[in-house]
């Protein structure tokens, strides 16, 4: 059973992995076109806006959605569970939109520009219908519907990239990529309403005073705690845009910019443990959940210890290809915000929300450091340069995870002795190092060789095409990828001679190598 119950949730985390995979892909492009299409000072008033729009629109539905994973795993009032979740949802986007509308001045006393106030109207839309229509993949999951899910998640990603890229190729404007958003966000609601009439019919005649203060007794704690995180991890943003310019607060957001890749395989594990541990709980196995979670740490350490090292090697020519060199005073910050990246490994969010004392305690430890982080970045910003503002921030995050893996692992009675089950997450460190300390070494002996060399083959291909800055990128790529070439196999081979690639993996990477192989044979013979 239990085998039964392990295989089931590698399938759930392997689809929902995958349509992070091609979303990642699918967001990887619109950033790359717009750095090249806007100005400079084009690029911060977007990056402004959206932080903006995206902030709100997480902190004000206080993750009341996510408690669907609770509920509708233990399949009592199902229909009740749904339409509160519409309701709240739908009077905080209202919410939202009101105060955006009829207060513009707000955003003038923040961020200091008077252009961005004119957007406000729009953004109280944008924020209104993308509050609604985000709890579409959660209660898709939370339903146990992951094909679904992985098919909404492509579709989405899929559409707002398309409208994203078409408005600024052909409009070239902030505003039309406002628009852009509030298309795809309403399409997207469209959806979730034939979905949620599908699903749960009749939901909206369910209603019930009495559970939905229940429901609001549970997810509020856990919600005040989720936006505390949220200006936590985003406050910094904001004293930076009020303190410096739209340029500099460009730089600034670049250099913060968050690898797509690192939140897809943290959020694929953790949309499936969050109904796990949640049955788990209930069914009083505290252990399992410890080697569950201890499971999912080492499987994510083994992608995101040795990205950090490779990363950290090649930060500048990572950052420039990607966004221009005109985004190379990012590389600093980018450095800085990078050392969070080992600490993503702890999922320590399906936990908190098993036990319900965890959200109070959790909400409370958050209001403290989020007022020790308003008194460091209300000096930092007089005292402090760009990277310095970065560092209070990242501070902040390494003693929160830090106190939150001591705080849970007490409640679940993790002992001393259980630290042998950490060993793969440490061989995982080791094997990631002795890649680092190889490619750091290649890199300091042919680094500028091997540099021009890429872009020179690089520039040699688009010669007929006009624009340096193509060849620059496909240059760069170049260079990343040798570097690469030299860093996974050495990397890989260390993994497996320390026992971290387990024999169905190996399976499955000699069944790609002998796919791989039969293609270039039959592409040979074809040839």
């Amino acid at each position: 059973m239990e085998e039964k119950q392990t295989t089931s949730l590698r399938s759930q985390s392997a689809s929902i992995l995958f349509a992070k995979w091609i979303s990642f892909l699918l967001a990887f492009i619109f950033p790359l076109i717009l750095v090249r299409t806007l100005n400079l000072d084009r690029v911060g008033l977007f990056r402004e806006i959206f932080q903006l729009a995206g902030n709100l629109a997480a902190i004000l539905p206080l993750g009341f959605s996510l408690s669907a994973y609770y509920y509708l795993a233990r399949e009592e009032r199902r229909n009740s569970t749904v339409f509160n979740i519409v309701l709240f949802n739908l009077a905080m986007g209202a919410l939202g939109f009101v105060v955006l509308t009829f207060f513009p001045s707000l955003l003038n006393a923040i961020f200091r520009n008077d252009e961005l106030t004119s957007f406000a109207p729009l953004i109280g839309v944008l924020v209104w219908l993308w509050i609604f229509s985000t709890m579409l993949e959660t209660v898709a999951l939370a339903n146990q519907e992951t094909k679904l899910a992985t098919m909404l998640i492509i579709g989405s990603q899929f559409s707002k990239t398309v409208l994203m890229i078409a408005a600024v190729w052909i409009f070239a404007s902030v505003k039309a990529l406002v628009y852009a958003a509030i298309i795809q966000t309403g399409l997207q609601t469209l959806v979730l309403l034939y979905y949620l009439k599908i699903r749960f019919p009749r939901y909206w005649r369910s209603f019930d005073a009495k559970f939905f203060r229940e429901h609001l007794a549970y997810a509020l704690p856990f919600g005040l705690a989720g936006l505390l995180w949220t200006l936590q991890s985003d406050i910094h943003n904001y004293f930076v845009a009020h303190r410096f310019s739209e340029e500099e607060y460009a730089i600034y957001a670049y250099g913060c910019f968050q690898i797509p890749l690192i939140a897809m395989l943290s959020d694929s594990v953790t949309a499936v443990l969050i109904p796990r541990m949640s049955q788990l709980n209930r069914d009083g196995k505290t252990r399992e959940m410890l080697e569950l979670t201890v499971r999912a740490a080492q499987k994510l350490s083994f992608f995101f210890f040795p990205l950090y090292a490779f990363l950290f090697i090649t930060a500048h020519e990572f950052i420039t290809t990607l966004f221009t060199a005109k985004f190379e005073q990012s590389v600093p910050i980018f450095l800085v915000n990078l050392t969070l990246l080992p600490f993503y490994i702890t999922v320590l969010d399906p936990l908190t929300r098993a036990f319900k004392e965890l959200g109070r305690i959790l909400l409370a430890f958050r209001v403290a450091v989020f007022i020790v982080l308003i008194a460091a970045l209300t000096y930092g910003i007089r005292s402090f340069s760009l990277r310095g503002m970065v560092g209070i921030v990242v501070a902040a995050t390494i003693f929160e995870s830090i106190f939150l893996s001591g705080t849970i692992a007490y409640r679940i009675g993790v002992r001393g002795t259980d630290l042998h089950l950490l060993k793969g997450v440490g061989k995982t460190a080791v094997a990631a190092a002795i890649a680092g300390i190889a490619l750091l070494a290649g890199y300091f002996v042919g680094r500028d060789f091997i540099f021009e060399k890429c872009l020179w083959v690089s520039r040699s291909i688009f010669s007929f095409v006009s624009g340096e800055r193509l060849a620059d990128f496909f240059g760069g790529s170049l260079f990343l990828f040798v570097c690469l070439l030299l860093f996974a196999p050495i990397y890989l081979f260390a993994a497996n001679r320390l026992g971290l690639i387990d024999d169905t993996e190996k399976e499955r990477l000699a069944a790609v190598r002998t796919w791989f192989g039969n293609l270039l044979r039959r592409r040979s013979a074809e040839a």
